[in-house]
């Protein structure tokens, strides 16, 4: 099952505004047929802009939205500027007045207990609409390869990789990769798979590989954003240099559009 569409735009800033509207949608839908959105957000350098457009739109009723993330390191404290719990405050709680949510606080001596707890507050409704992105490795939250395609589990412990870690200081993080934490908590493919809606934002030339690699290539662990082709209502939103390296074939196969 591959039904997974790409729309190609022009640059990042036509990207993230699509995306938005796209996501806008889905959480006022949600919100219109059950009275409220449950929704998974991500973090990164890639989303921010996508993050901005989004809390500036209007006509969503935050306070009903119950909003979980993705990942989030482990030993880092809240204060650190690379904490996606900051990010998050910052770029989409404090924006929208959102008071349901959940956070992954990674900075505690027991991350297992985090994993239950968040992971059982998780699975007890289904998800919305989830937005993610798309790692250099073609990781997705921080499931780097091989990832485990097969746990049921909505959390996990997991160690990060060499790639993963430079990305992070690739994007300004961190000052080297021996200041880049070596484990995390991040939520399964499975459980993202269960969003009844993924948008995926993937600009930037630096993610053309991967999403080439993850689009093209085989579903594997190995490519782990692969497995959002096993994803019967996926958006993914990419510019003109994320897509750079996709085949006219691929584009055609995927049922794309190419906005200008």
């Amino acid at each position: 099952m591959e039904i997974v569409i790409f729309r190609i735009f022009e640059d990042k800033t036509a990207l993230s505004q699509a995306a938005a509207k796209q996501a806008a949608a889905a959480i006022r839908q949600a919100i219109h047929d059950r009275g409220g959105a449950r929704i998974i957000a991500a973090t990164g350098t890639s989303q921010l802009e996508f993050l901005d457009v989004l809390t500036k739109t209007p006509g969503i009723d935050w306070p009903r939205v119950e909003l979980f993330h993705l990942d989030e390191y482990i030993g880092l404290p809240i204060t650190h500027p690379a904490s996606f719990r900051k990010i998050l405050m910052e770029q989409l709680i404090e924006k929208t007045g959102i008071t349901n949510h959940h956070l992954i606080d990674g900075d505690t001596a027991d991350p297992e207990r985090v994993v239950r707890d968040i992971g059982a507050q998780l699975a007890s409704a289904p998800i919305d609409v989830a937005f993610v992105g798309i790692g250099e490795n073609g990781h997705i939250a921080f499931n780097d390869p091989p990832a485990d395609f097969e746990t049921e589990d909505p959390y996990l412990i997991v160690n990060l990789d060499e790639a993963c870690r430079r990305q992070q200081v690739g994007e300004g993080w961190f000052a080297d990769i021996s200041k880049v934490p070596a484990r995390a908590i991040s939520m399964s493919p499975r459980q993202i798979l269960k969003a009844a809606e993924i948008v995926a934002i993937v600009p930037e030339k630096r993610k053309a590989q991967a999403v080439k690699a993850c689009f093209e290539g085989e579903i594997s662990p190995l490519l782990p954003a692969s497995i959002l082709r096993r994803h019967a209502n996926t958006l993914v939103y990419l510019d003109e240099d994320s897509g750079s390296l996709l085949n006219p074939a691929t584009r055609s196969a995927f049922a794309g559009n190419h906005v200008t």
